[in-house]
């Protein structure tokens, strides 16, 4: 195995992790902790397996770490040296800005699903592979997290179809 398969997906590991964590410093150190683990346990890696699948598998289970982890309140200093691309028009970064929102207004098992659908266009199997879940979660988490985007983007509150049982 040489480094460049892992060299290539840093692209694709620092965009999840930037639209997922929404801040740019945590995002890099969620990066440089899922390759430092990838490094040291690449004996662990199957031959001919998906190193992306892989490599986002790690990522994730970092985070899942991290959310159970208690943290200490900081902000960081150096966000006015970077801003995120957008397209020229007012309406549009508007339009980016209730989105970033809207989708974290999500359930992080919803937002985790669509946005490696969605944004590293993983397929379902990928994702349950990398989540550790049934394809059925996959899709069914997919589908509530489209639903629930749907009706935050629209204004509107999502009306709970639940019924006493007695």
């Amino acid at each position: 195995m040489d480094s460049s398969a892992i060299l290539a997906e840093i692209p694709r590991l620092r965009r999840y992790a930037r639209a997922l964590l929404g801040d740019r410093a945590a995002a890099d150190d969620l990066v440089q902790d899922t390759l430092e683990r990838a490094w040291s346990r690449l004996h662990q890696w199957r031959a001919g397996s998906d190193m992306r699948a892989w490599l986002f598998g790690i990522m994730h289970n970092l985070r899942v770490d991290l959310l159970r982890r208690p943290r200490l309140s900081t902000q960081s200093i150096d966000t006015d040296d970077f801003e995120l691309p957008t397209r020229p028009t007012q309406a549009d970064a508007l339009e980016l800005r209730d989105i970033e929102s809207a989708l974290g207004q999500l359930a992080d098992e919803q937002r985790e699903v669509m946005l490696l659908v969605a944004l590293e266009e993983m397929s379902y199997a990928d994702v349950a592979t990398t989540l550790g879940i049934p394809v059925g979660t996959v899709m069914s988490r997919l589908s509530r997290g489209r639903e629930r985007l749907r009706l935050i983007m629209a204004g509107q509150t999502a009306s709970t179809k639940l019924r006493v049982v007695r």
